[in-house]
């Protein structure tokens, strides 16, 4: 019985005592409130106010592929230019669903994006029911009007609190150590070229740990059976912007 209380209490945390208590008693326990309180003390579980309040971490795992985060970095040219990029990431299937960049991001040309943004998502056929993003003044109020409109509810993370968008942080990192900081850029259009080339690969090639080393799209590739020691003339690389990536598969 004990252990059926706790298993009742972790698997619907917003069950109070008497709720538990109505439960038992369907299936012919009877258990007085009190008893319940005091077993699931024993057991380290709080009441239900507090063992139903939702982490950060759960919300992200419950509602995962259902969130968008979002987030500006820079990156300068070879002029000392600076061109601002806007990034667009699926928090369960860690793909990047959209890209831009702008040396000016306005409020007219961010809510363009948010309207490509829109577009792709439908093209797909993808429900998103959040988005995520910090307090940028470069978010106006009307980007998150446009996206509200749309069902999309605009979730800012608090004040200087980076982890609260990690995904994207973490996503920024990678770009940076794996192609940004290892090329010159010269303008916005080499830039966009770079980032959309970078951006397949990581969609459709790059292993992600999160997902057990699977890519978050991966490419549809012809069945290859498994070889114990493969000869390297069986192995195809595949050169990335001149050479800065490789991808690898069986030749035909």
């Amino acid at each position: 019985m004990r252990e059926l209380v706790v298993r009742l209490a972790r698997e619907n945390p917003s069950w109070g005592y008497l709720r538990i208590v109505g439960e038992l008693r369907r299936l012919g326990i009877v258990v007085s409130a009190t008893s319940v309180r005091n077993i699931l003390i024993k057991a380290g579980l709080p009441p239900a106010p507090q063992r139903d309040r939702q982490s950060w971490g759960r919300f992200l795992r419950a509602h995962g592929e259902s969130i968008l985060a979002c987030d500006f970095f820079t990156v300068d040219t070879v002029w000392l230019r600076r061109i601002h990029v806007l990034v667009f990431l699926s928090i369960g299937s860690r793909r990047v669903e959209y890209v831009a960049c702008t040396s000016k991001p306005n409020a007219v040309w961010m809510l363009q994006q948010a309207r490509n943004l829109l577009m792709d998502l439908d093209d797909r056929e993808r429900q998103v029911r959040f988005l995520i993003h910090d307090r940028d003044a470069k978010f106006p109020p009307a980007f998150d009007a446009l996206l509200q409109g749309e069902n999309i509810k605009v979730i800012r993370t608090p004040v200087r609190a980076p982890n609260a968008n990690a995904h994207m942080e973490r996503w920024v990192g990678t770009v940076r150590r794996e192609c940004l900081d290892r090329i010159l850029i010269i303008g916005r259009r080499q830039l966009d070229q770079v980032l959309r080339t970078y951006v397949r690969h990581y969609n459709c090639a790059r292993p992600h740990r999160a997902l057990d080393l699977h890519a978050p799209e991966p490419a549809i590739t012809p069945l290859v059976h498994p070889v114990a020691t493969p000869r390297p003339q069986q192995v195809r690389r595949h050169d990335l912007l001149g050479g800065l990536i490789h991808e690898y598969q069986f030749a035909a």
